[in-house]
């Protein structure tokens, strides 16, 4: 294998000469390589789990095969392709690689030093290296911190709390608010939206499962309870599996390298686990990635996030401005694209989209409001 000594750095290019667009099949195959030769364990290979996930981005993302096959020059081909591409552009493919890190348990430590090398030879950087790093080192308890401190909320102030609308500021970015009348009201809203909104759809999402609106005790912090609407506006469950999906389809549809935090941090609680807690509320739950077709369910979800128009931050929305609108209109002003026939990814209304535990939650919350039980055609696998 190339030693990162023999490759020449890369300076971003002038705009007159950035290569924009999809890659070609070419480089496709140039990067998947020098991807897979950061990423390989002391033996020189990579993991099966590891090219399954990276081959079904690599051809949801580009539409090409990805090629994982040992080469003496993959190193300095992979940054040669990256010559004349922007900091965008080779950001994802760090990300790329430090994905395809983090799916592995223990992380090589000469996998991280690697993946640094490699982020100063393409002249980007991504706070997420570090975290990798203190995730190598097993110091797991200072990594969950700095998911939060160099991540998507590393520029969290309490004047966010306005699109969220609690009534007081949130200091610290996955906290919750207690009792908040007027913000339960707002949720409680929703009930009697039209049919066909956003905002009825995800009252019913709550109501089936249920699960507690922001405002009252026992509720989810208001900035996670932003990852529901798009549960639902991007038609998908309520699962462990489906949480990989909404993760990743979120950072990916955000330009901002930030976003790609919130993938690391659903990989290293739902596949490896070595993450205790995330969002304020998520435990870890192992081995999801390596069940049949969630490599290439995550996939397809980096791809829909790839393809809204636009850089967009869902998290950051006023989704109250937009639950009065149809549900199709608003995946079309955002170019939410139809989910890959080729998986099979149930959605927030269908089978599987639910599991026993929501259900029963479902039922107990229907019982205590005095109203009949209705899941809208959710229902566990």
């Amino acid at each position: 294998m190339t030693e990162f000594s023999d490759v020449a750095l890369a300076p971003l290019p002038d705009v007159s000469d950035v290569r924009l667009g999809p890659p070609t099949a070419d480089e496709v195959v140039a990067i998947s390589r020098g991807v897979a030769a950061v990423i390989a364990g002391p033996d020189g290979t990579v993991r099966p789990i590891q090219e399954v996930l990276l081959a079904a981005t690599f051809e949801s993302m580009t539409g090409h095969r990805a090629v994982f096959e040992a080469s003496p020059t993959a190193v300095s081909d992979l940054v040669d392709t990256l010559r004349v591409r922007d900091a965008a552009f080779r950001s994802r493919i760090v990300q790329q690689a430090m994905l395809g890190a983090l799916v592995v348990d223990p992380i090589p430590v000469e996998v991280v030093d690697r993946l640094r090398r490699l982020s100063e030879l393409l002249q980007v950087e991504d706070a997420m290296i570090g975290v990798t790093a203190q995730l190598a080192d097993g110091q797991f308890e200072l990594a969950a911190v700095d998911f939060d401190r160099n991540g998507y909320t590393s520029d969290w102030d309490p004047t966010k709390t306005v699109t969220l609308h609690a009534s007081r500021p949130i200091d610290v970015p996955w906290g919750e608010v207690g009792e908040d009348p007027a913000l339960a009201a707002r949720w409680a809203s929703l009930e009697s939206m039209p049919e066909g909104s956003l905002g009825l759809a995800v009252s019913r999402f709550y109501r089936a499962r249920g699960f507690v609106y922001p405002g009252h005790v026992g509720s989810v912090s208001p900035l996670l309870a932003q990852h529901d609407w798009v549960h639902v506006l991007a038609d998908y469950g309520a699962t462990i599996d489906n949480e990989l999906e909404v993760f990743a389809f979120i950072a990916r549809a955000n330009d901002d390298p930030k976003g790609f935090s919130f993938l690391a941090m659903v990989v290293s609680l739902f596949e490896t686990g070595v993450l205790q807690s995330g969002a304020g509320l998520f435990t870890p739950d192992i081995g999801h990635l390596q069940i049949t077709g969630m490599p290439a369910r995550v996939a397809d979800a980096m791809r829909r996030g790839a393809l809204v128009d636009g850089s967009v931050d869902f998290l950051a929305l006023d989704w109250f401005e937009l639950a009065p609108r149809s549900l199709d209109e608003l995946r079309r002003e955002f170019g939410i694209v139809a989910k890959s026939p080729a998986i099979s990814s149930p959605g927030p209304f269908e089978r599987g989209g639910m599991n026993e535990y929501q259900l029963d939650g479902g039922r107990a919350q229907a019982e205590a409001r005095g109203t009949s039980y209705e899941t809208w055609g959710a229902s566990p696998a």
